[in-house]
């Protein structure tokens, strides 16, 4: 690429969010990647720089307004311009809903959709003055429909699709693609293997996804020409019941 440019993936942990921005650096993207506590990035941008790639490290909280303003503003001055906005932060927890608090579904409605809001409204702001750009939005099996013990987790993701579906209608005749990609399937992360270890056996028949074809996904997402894009993707191993 003959200019900069720069993929912001808010919520880079070492499966998913990681994997897509290893996947966008090898094209010669920047990799501007964000957790809440910078330090924990650091495995990853030594990846992406082993690899020939460029990376930055930002410690922000998405769920703070004035935070994700302030990221966004340092990367496009300091960095390069955002071409894609990836928001990838998780929240899943399980609880009965007798024993979900005003606490935990306000936090986690915070984490999975609020933050949401913001990365895409900034992504937007970026994005509409040049015409063109991705903003990309990680969903799960709880996007489409509730499960026992999800009341918290299934309403935030519910509502972080409907999002995305307004701003694609708004955004998309602006040029800028908006898309959510469902994962329905347990991941090959580590929090599968070691709590979840007759699903994680699946991995010998490829039975979970594997993050790296995760973040081909996205990748070929960001390539399609805007006569044919997808706005909504649902990815599932092949033995995934739905």
């Amino acid at each position: 690429m003959s200019a900069k440019k720069a993929i912001l993936v808010v919520g880079a942990g070492d499966a998913t969010g990681g994997a897509i921005a290893r996947r966008f650096a090898r094209e010669g993207y920047i990799a501007c990647v964000t957790r809440r506590h910078a330090d924990k990035l650091a495995p990853l941008v030594a990846r992406i720089e082993a690899e020939g790639g460029k990376a930055h490290a930002f410690g922000s909280d998405a769920r703070k307004e004035d935070e994700v303003v302030k990221l966004f503003a340092q990367i496009e001055q300091e960095i390069a311009p955002i071409e894609v906005a990836v928001f990838n932060v998780g929240g899943n927890v399980r609880f009965p809903i007798t024993e979900t608090t005003a606490q935990v579904y306000y936090k986690v409605w915070e984490m999975g959709c609020f933050g949401g809001f913001l990365v895409g409204r900034e992504a937007a702001k970026t994005m509409l003055p040049r015409g063109h750009g991705s903003i990309f939005f990680t969903g799960a099996t709880a996007s489409l429909r509730g499960g026992n013990g999800f009341a918290a987790f299934a309403g935030a993701k519910h509502a972080l699709r409907a999002l995305a579906q307004s701003m694609a209608r708004e955004l998309g005749p602006k040029g800028i693609h908006v898309a959510q990609i469902m994962i329905d399937g347990a991941i090959d992360t580590a929090f599968i293997r070691e709590n979840f270890p007759e699903r994680y056996a699946l991995k010998e028949r490829e039975g979970i996804v594997d993050p790296e074809a995760i973040a081909e996904s996205y990748w070929q997402l960001h390539l399609q020409p805007r006569n044919a894009w997808t706005h909504e993707l649902d990815l599932r191993p092949w033995i995934e019941p739905w």
